[in-house]
């Protein structure tokens, strides 16, 4: 009996594992890959075993934690709960934090990588319909989309002025780089190997403008970058960033577009806009 991948599909999306295994395309049930979900964490004592407990074990390989020089009780935590636990012996930053998960997490074999903010912001029983674009070949990037409609987003009780600096700097990327993402500054993104194989993130900044470094550069080398919604959070434990950093953060963040521009249109070459270890995929920005 022939079956369709919509079938199967459909079989996966209600969690009929057994009869989605029965119906699985041959081309389908070879695929074997390896999923690591890394979380660079920095004073999440009250939030990380919650995050992880909406994990899918099941769908996950490994859980990677790196802590940067927490001062509360993460360390001790995660040293009870099933995870690879990563230590900084002094806050490095949170670019520097990801650029630690990544390196392990391909060391360790990963296909696919999820970075998850262990702040229980982000609905991480999404997961595996992320990794799921990106192993159909839909998406090389996917985001965690915060922001379906406003009415919701505040509902979720992020504060109003970073929803509105959200929405416009979103809007301005949008149309600089040619996308139409929900949102650019998401705590949940999903990657494939080849991403973090050929972006160039050690010479990103280790603060927070890496994340806008990081998917400009994922536009600049070709790859595919989507979207899926997942719910907000915003709470007293939540981590959040003071409106002053978010201010800097904004700048920063259109003066990677300034910098990519520039190397685009002129002599001046930009490290961060020359690939690392292969040649870039091909329809990337030279």
């Amino acid at each position: 009996m022939k079956i369709s991948k919509r079938t199967w599909l459909t079989a996966r999306l209600y969690h009929l594992e057994p009869l989605a295994r029965s119906l699985a395309p041959p081309s389908i049930a070879a695929m074997s890959h390896r999923v690591i979900v890394v979380l660079p964490a920095y004073n999440a004592a009250n939030t990380l075993e919650r995050t992880l407990a909406d994990l899918d074990r099941s769908r996950i390989d490994e859980i990677i934690v790196c802590d940067d020089a927490s001062t509360d009780d993460t360390v001790r935590i995660a040293e009870r709960l099933p995870v690879t636990l990563l230590r900084h012996d002094r806050n490095r930053g949170y670019g520097a934090n990801q650029k630690t998960c990544y390196r392990e997490a391909l060391q360790h074999g990963a296909d696919f990588v999820v970075m998850l903010h262990p702040d229980y912001q982000y609905d991480a029983r999404v997961v595996p319909h992320a990794v799921g674009f990106l192993s159909l070949g839909i998406c090389d990037v996917v985001l965690g989309n915060r922001i379906r409609t406003r009415a919701e987003t505040l509902g979720g009780h992020m504060p109003p002025v970073k929803y509105f600096m959200n929405r416009g700097l979103t809007f301005m990327e949008n149309i600089m780089a040619g996308q139409n993402l929900g949102e650019w500054h998401s705590g949940f993104r999903a990657y494939t190997r080849a991403v973090l194989e050929t972006i160039p993130f050690e010479r990103n900044s280790d603060d927070f403008v890496f994340d806008s470094q990081f998917l400009l550069q994922s536009v600049h080398f070709g790859f595919k970058v989507g979207d899926v919604p997942v719910p907000v959070r915003y709470f007293d434990e939540a981590s959040s960033i003071s409106l002053r950093r978010s201010v800097v953060y904004g700048l920063q963040t259109l003066g990677v577009f300034g910098k990519w521009y520039a190397h685009r249109f002129s002599p001046y070459r930009c490290p961060l806009f020359m690939a690392s270890l292969r040649t870039a995929p091909s329809g990337s920005y030279r």
